[in-house]
């Protein structure tokens, strides 16, 4: 019996070959969970085939927890991918100063000589990083010493993204709940220019930010999204499956971040990927709801 694998993908123009799932450590650095989770969850999801990790210096404990993670040979395992701008202790700051400090302190923490890809990471202003002397020259300067091997941007607002991929610097834009069973804006913006200039593209929050509208649970704050989940109910389908394949059939050069926050969780989002909705559940929840993949 052939054992089914995560299909490998072409990030772009940093010709990344990225599991179509990567792993979103958000939920990993969480002040309610422990080290020991973390460890178990990132673990489990590369032993399970996923070779993309993404972090940030502001979610919680997660690049120190990564860190611990990634030692005993499982670093060499994936790609590992941070953001910068948003550590607690320097929130904001784009500085030179301050992005050198930051990543600096994300290879202590991520106990890597090396990151394969550091995102800007939700700028209130684009202008600023990307001015002269200020985080993308700094990133820049990394990537020609090695300690820094692809630059990108993580944010949702699709001008931000537009006006980064215009510079030519940026390899990889992030974006987040704007490709989704619910939204998909960034179809008309970010996605087609990101291909146009062969940037590699990962969509996050595809089922929903920390509320997880779209995670499989009765969602009763939004009356599409129950429309959608009651629907599945009565097939036996669940939402979340429906919504993660959706995000993997984009047109994009790039890959799907998932976010659990517990091994089970990982098992969960790790089976689902690997097993297609069947073409019949697709042709009827787009008659019913204008949204679908084929």
């Amino acid at each position: 019996m052939s054992i089914k694998r995560f299909a490998l993908r072409r990030l772009g123009r940093t010709e990344i070959q990225a599991t179509e799932i990567g792993l979103g450590c958000a939920r990993m650095g969480m002040p309610d969970r422990s080290d020991d989770n973390a460890i178990q969850g990132i673990r489990r999801a590369i032993d399970r085939g996923v070779n993309y990790i993404d972090t940030s210096t502001g979610y919680g404990e997660s690049e120190r927890r990564v860190g611990l993670a990634l030692r005993d040979g499982y670093r060499e395992k994936v790609y590992l991918q941070t953001k910068t701008g948003s550590n607690p202790a320097r929130r904001g700051d784009y500085t030179a100063e301050g992005t050198r400090w930051s990543v600096e302190n994300s290879l202590r923490l991520l106990r890597t000589d090396y990151l394969d890809a550091v995102l800007i990471h939700d700028p209130a202003d684009v202008g600023v990083p990307l001015s002269p002397g200020f985080a993308l020259d700094v990133l820049l300067q990394m990537k020609e010493q090695g300690l820094v091997r692809h630059v990108g941007i993580g944010c949702r607002e699709h001008d931000h993204h537009r006006r980064a991929i215009e510079t030519g610097h940026i390899d990889i834009v992030l974006t987040f709940l704007d490709y989704t069973l619910l939204d998909q804006s960034a179809a008309r913006t970010t996605l087609p220019l990101a291909r146009q200039h062969d940037v590699g593209v990962q969509l996050a929050s595809v089922f929903g930010c920390w509320s997880g509208t779209l995670a499989g649970f009765e969602p009763k704050d939004n009356p599409r999204a129950h429309a959608m989940w009651a629907w599945c109910a009565k097939r036996g389908q669940n939402l979340r499956h429906l919504a993660l394949h959706f995000a993997l059939a984009a047109p994009i050069a790039g890959i799907v971040i998932v976010g659990p926050g517990t091994p089970a969780h990982v098992d969960e989002v790790c089976t689902e990927a690997l097993e297609p909705v069947p073409a019949e559940i697709w042709r009827d929840f787009k008659a019913e709801f204008g949204v679908g993949v084929g």
